[in-house]
């Protein structure tokens, strides 16, 4: 375990050293950041202006379950989608060959070979959403860390569900198209699930597992949430990250390395 600490520290330093040669795109991506923010709080303000509320949620709570979709999206910006196009390219250009003859696990090193900090801007931006509305609400401490262990395995989640797609490029090659379906399916997360039709509630609770992402953390910051949410929420992220561990052992089956 200190084996790969010491290695992800070596893989984040470099790869910071080396996106901070282009400083300028650090200021582009903020102010991208800052563009998407206001136009997602412009979206929810077109809902409450008339004094219309998601069955239950006020505005601040609404601006909360925003606000983790911010931080999420943030998430994936810095970690995921870098290293997703990193699988695809390896894949492509048949250099997963020395991948898997390194000494450590092929999926840590796909996971967190590289890291962008150009998402950097979304998780701080989430994070002020997050407190300036839990302060109106007079949320504690305590609130915030209870949504720590739900936001965790939504995290593990979209983790997992990440590593399926990128796992896929072994059979597809190019999985760009997919990954922006997925990418629009989880726009749904930017509003609680009770602002769609029971139709839909059902989509993203049991097909795509978007509401575990923001809602169900948002619930546990505002003292709602139910046990039968977390335990849900738990059990969905350890079945998923196993799968996406068995499915990468699975695909690599069908790998045709570059020599062959």
């Amino acid at each position: 375990m200190r084996r790969y600490f010491k290695v992800l520290r070596l893989f984040w330093s470099t790869a910071i050293a080396t996106e901070l040669e282009y400083r300028l795109n650090f200021a582009i991506a903020t102010v991208t950041s800052i563009a998407n923010l206001v136009g997602s709080l412009f979206g929810l303000f077109l809902f409450y202006r008339t004094g219309y509320t998601f069955q239950g949620w006020s505005w601040q709570e609404a601006t909360i379950v925003l606000g983790l979709f911010t931080l999420l999206q943030g998430f994936s910006a810095t970690f995921l989608v870098p290293n997703l196009n990193s699988i695809v390219k390896q894949v492509e250009q048949g250099t997963l060959d020395f991948v898997l003859l390194k000494p450590i696990s092929s999926q840590f090193w796909l996971s967190t070979k590289t890291i962008s900090p150009w998402g950097l801007p979304d998780l701080l931006f989430g994070s002020i959403l997050i407190v300036y509305a839990g302060n109106k609400l007079g949320l504690t401490w305590y609130d915030y860390l209870a949504s720590l262990i739900p936001l965790g395995f939504g995290v593990v989640i979209l983790y997992s569900l990440w590593f399926i797609l990128g796992a896929t490029s072994i059979w597809f090659v190019k999985v760009y198209n997919v990954t922006e379906v997925l990418r629009g399916l989880l726009e749904a997360g930017r509003y609680p699930m009770v602002a769609y039709p029971a139709i839909y509630r059902f989509f993203f609770t049991f097909i795509v597992p978007v509401a575990f992402l923001t809602t169900v953390p948002a619930q546990a910051m505002l003292n709602r949430n139910e046990l039968s949410w977390s335990m849900g929420a738990a059990i969905l992220a350890v079945v998923l990250f196993i799968f996406s561990v068995c499915f990468w052992q699975y695909a690599l089956r069908f790998y045709t390395s570059a020599s062959s």
